[in-house]
């Protein structure tokens, strides 16, 4: 092992003018990119709760900044002997080596990888630093976060802009952060609309199942988690397409580049297996959005009362056999499968009518504001419905939608 070497002067300013260009772009682009997030601040030694192999890269980023480039070299090396399939820190270290005996221009000086491969290395490498420097507001959380019910242990965020999955626990209501992790997207980028367009969606989606190893190819890594796309909204839009998995990656890949999938969330088997031990399959929320506007807890209180509200002046109106009181809390663009609101109003009032008495029992809250349109958000709970001739018990879930500062059921069905 090279542990230590000896650089010219003129060479290890080139290095640092690299690490340096990159930091810095890597910086102005994704704070540009972020739009409406907290400011960023300069890379720190706490503070993530990182992978093993992200904290040794970027200690070996910080030991170049420092001008000691013989411990960066040990550093780096440190993460191959862990990592040996980590290709940015193969890079890496050919870089620090050919320092030694010519000046370097840019990351990954050699003729021996496809010039796309190497933008695909650069692009990680402005990834992982950036996501490095993003400062996470200790006290904020995502919006969309507005109520967990006590058997969502953890929700699941995607922030696409900067490659990151944020895991969350429920501390009796309110989500703490747990860690984040470095993910790979869509090659085409975020905002699917169809079939094999290489995107990754964005919205409110829940796992739907846990595929072992043994069951796929080694293209999936360690495993992965299908999720609901297209839900309900989705299909509203005219979405299509299946087969969004978040996933790990195959055996002779430690890392993908940040666009790399064909519109699944990918990350390494590691990260997987973390994460993995937290999903629960029809109970774990995964929700993925073009950037994460954080906001304190408390200022969600006001937007969680008000739709919890609307819940309970719903079931109450139900119950109450007012029919017509009842139905308007339903949009005038409510659809549920085939039926419009016309049809559904038209069923309503033929099945109420042979009722004598209902009772509406609703648990087990879940609401989430839907990424992208601060007057939709998705409510999930358990319902007990009893009435003179019949009585069932379901997960259902209602998309609600806030139209002229009154919100109203735009779609209703089982979860």
């Amino acid at each position: 092992m090279l542990n230590m070497i000896f650089f010219r002067p003129r060479r290890i300013s080139l290095v640092l003018r690299l690490i340096a260009t990159v930091a810095l772009a890597a910086c102005a682009g994704h704070a540009a990119a972020m739009g409406n997030q907290p400011a960023q601040k300069p890379a720190r030694v706490n503070g993530h709760a990182q992978p093993e192999a992200e904290a040794m890269l970027i200690k070996t980023f910080a030991e170049i900044r420092n001008n000691r480039l013989d411990v960066a070299l040990t550093e780096v090396e440190k993460v191959l002997q862990g990592y040996p399939n980590f290709r940015l820190a193969h890079l890496i270290k050919g870089d620090l080596l050919l320092a030694r005996t010519r000046p370097i221009t840019t990351l990954g000086n050699t003729n021996h990888v496809p010039q796309e491969r190497l933008e695909e290395l650069r692009d990680e490498a402005r990834v992982r630093l950036a996501r490095y420097q993003f400062e996470r507001p200790a006290d904020r959380v995502p919006k969309y976060l507005l109520q967990l019910h006590p058997d969502q242990k953890h929700a699941i965020i995607v922030d696409t802009r900067q490659s990151t999955l944020y895991v969350f626990e429920n501390h009796d209501g309110v989500p703490q952060y747990v860690a984040d992790y470095y993910v790979s997207l869509g090659k085409n980028g975020v905002g699917k609309l169809k079939e094999g367009d290489k995107k990754t969606p964005l919205g409110v989606y829940h796992v739907t199942d846990n595929l072992p190893r043994a069951k796929l190819s080694d293209f999936y890594g360690s495993g992965a988690f299908p999720i609901n796309y297209p839900n309900e909204w989705d299909r509203r839009q005219g979405r299509d397409g299946y087969g969004i998995w978040l996933h790990g990656s195959p055996s002779d890949t430690y890392s993908r580049p940040p666009r790399a999938s064909d519109g699944c969330v990918a990350l390494t088997n590691q990260d997987l297996e973390a994460i993995g031990k937290n999903m629960r399959i029809g109970v774990t929320p995964v929700i993925i959005a073009d950037g994460i506007d954080w906001v304190k807890p408390e200022a969600l209180d006001s937007l969680r009362q008000d739709l919890l509200k609307s819940v309970e002046s719903w079931r109450h109106d139900w119950e109450s056999l007012d029919t017509g009181t009842y139905l308007k809390h339903y949009a005038p663009g409510f659809s549920s499968g085939s039926q419009n609101l016309a049809a559904w109003s038209q069923q309503k009032l033929n099945v109420n009518a042979a009722k004598s008495w209902i009772k509406v029992r609703v648990e087990r809250i879940s609401v989430f504001l839907y990424p992208g349109r601060d007057n939709l958000a998705v409510i999930t709970f358990d319902q007990d419905y009893a009435s003179s001739n019949l009585s069932n018990r379901m997960k259902k879930r209602q998309y609600w939608i806030n139209e002229n500062g009154a919100w109203r059921i735009l779609y209703e069905g089982a979860a």
